[in-house]
């Protein structure tokens, strides 16, 4: 009789704990200017454990796309599951409820369907200037149940040693060895609050979706300084361009106080933001092993979607470039694994996805409809069948000014418009580091042809005065009419 009631009290304590009926977990991890610098990405130098035991867990796509390389337009386009040629949002300093004060959302698609949804750290954009942190950026009351958003403690805002990579030139351009603990910066407390919100609603038997959204390895480059201490100066190894790489065309990269800095870069600036990069990527890496040591514990892995991702790419020396916004594959392209219950384990997706295909592939397997028109499409059949086919074609839209670039990749082949009138095109197969530009070649002309087609799927960006961020030099510089001389733009830094 009394094994009898302890396997009754089991029973009833395993409905407790589990979700409503039908109604998968979500935990979407994001980690700020994350590129494919990662072990199971075949990178040897980094250290990634913890990134590669998730990937051994599902299915590591290679090739995911960001609609825009920058921020808060990669973001709200994938939570808004549009094309950035839909929502005009195309930089950091514009809050998409101000130009689509109706647009449901996934969280809140998701909230309004019986889940709890939390977002803690960075997912949505968090404002527009440096250090400063805007609550009413995270959309909470809307999109969420809870946001929060963190600073470092005081033993965390002790450097131990540092330097500004730039002369001071770039004041976000900085590393830093920093004392205290993992959770004594804002990224340990993410995921802290992570761990403990989905204890509490797994044992209350609430569906959730949580978010947890990393800075690092986004600059400034500050971090414990045991995960510089993975990488000892001199240890790592430096990409640089081949010579007789293709001159870029005006518009390409973004010129102004950027450039002239990275310019300036001397070797050991060069290495040491490697380095500083890379301590940022081993300490996400830590961050997200203690998201899924939560996960084993409580069990959650058969009932529970984990998408891991960065919100779009960066260049480390490629063209001379230290940051992101371009229209080149290391800016457009970055990280991203889906574990899911019903899905592969430890297998590789070589399709093209883009990033718009996150939206419905939760509102798939939460069982719900978007109540407006995705630009995107499930990625579960590819979850089921990694050999499967993905998209034909994948897009990303750069602004500068009032000009702008849009650029289709496709299994061979990147093509780039830009309203200026120039044009690149770059054979992937042929030339994987986009060194060469044959848009010029006679040979090529049909397959221009054949991309520019697919270009006005996705229809022109109009921008207008509306739309671009305003309150800056660089604003009135496109109000007027007038190519965006300064990156900064689009590249407001928290």
């Amino acid at each position: 009789m009394q094994t009898k009631i302890i396997a009754l009290l089991f029973s009833l304590a395993a409905l407790v704990a589990a979700p409503a009926a039908g109604k998968l977990n979500v935990l979407l991890i994001v980690a700020d200017d994350l590129r494919d610098t990662i072990g199971c990405y075949g990178n040897a130098q980094v250290k990634t454990p913890n990134i590669d035991r998730l990937a051994q867990r599902g299915v590591r796509f290679e090739h995911a796309y960001a609609q825009y390389p920058v921020c808060n337009p990669s973001r709200t386009s994938f939570l808004t599951g549009l094309r950035c040629e839909q929502t005009k949002v195309v930089g950091n300093t514009t809050m998409f409820r101000s130009v689509m004060p109706d647009i449901v959302t996934l969280p809140q698609l998701l909230r309004q369907n019986g889940w709890h949804a939390a977002s803690y750290g960075k997912i949505f954009h968090v404002g527009e200037a440096m250090g400063e942190i805007r609550e009413g950026w995270t959309d909470l009351g809307k999109s969420w149940d809870e946001a929060l958003m963190f600073q470092p403690t005081a033993a965390g805002s002790v450097s131990e040693a540092g330097r500004n990579l730039t002369g001071g030139k770039l004041a976000w351009c900085r590393w830093g060895a920093m004392a205290g603990t993992d959770d004594d910066q804002p990224d340990g407390q993410t995921a802290a609050h992570t761990i403990a919100t989905i204890e509490k609603l797994t044992q209350a038997g609430k569906p959730w979706m949580v978010a947890a959204g990393f800075h690092r390895p986004h600059d400034p480059f500050l971090v414990p300084a045991k995960y510089f201490d993975l990488y000892p100066p001199g240890s790592l190894k430096l990409y640089h361009d081949p010579a007789n790489i293709t001159p870029t065309k005006p518009l390409t990269m973004p010129a102004g106080a950027f450039a002239e800095a990275f310019n300036a870069f001397t070797d050991v600036e060069r290495m040491e933001f490697q380095r500083a990069y890379y301590a940022g990527v081993s300490f996400t890496d830590a961050q997200v092993g203690r998201l899924m040591n939560t996960l084993d514990q409580l069990k959650l892995w058969d009932n529970t979607v984990v998408i891991f991702m960065g919100d779009h790419g960066y260049h480390h020396n490629e063209r001379n470039w230290w940051n992101k916004n371009t229209l080149f594959e290391r800016s457009c392209r970055a990280p991203f694994i889906i574990v899911a219950p019903d899905g592969k384990h430890g297998e590789v997706c070589r399709s093209l996805i883009e990033y718009v295909d996150i939206y419905p592939t939760i509102a798939d397997y939460g069982h719900v409809k978007a109540p407006h028109q995705l630009a995107g499409k499930s990625l579960r059949p590819l979850l089921k069948n990694p050999a499967g086919k993905g998209r034909e074609a994948a897009f990303t839209l750069v602004v500068r000014g009032r000009n702008y670039g849009q650029s289709v990749r496709t299994a061979r082949w990147r093509y780039t418009q830009w309203s200026d009138g120039n044009r690149e095109l770059y054979d992937e197969l042929a030339d994987p580091q986009e060194t060469h530009d044959v848009s010029d070649d006679s040979a090529n002309a049909k397959v221009i042809e054949e991309l520019k087609a697919k270009l006005k799927q996705v229809g022109p960006f109009l921008p207008t005065a509306e739309v671009l961020p305003k309150g800056n030099k660089a604003s009135q510089q496109a109000a007027a009419g007038a190519e965006l001389s300064d990156p900064e733009l689009a590249l407001s830094h928290p």
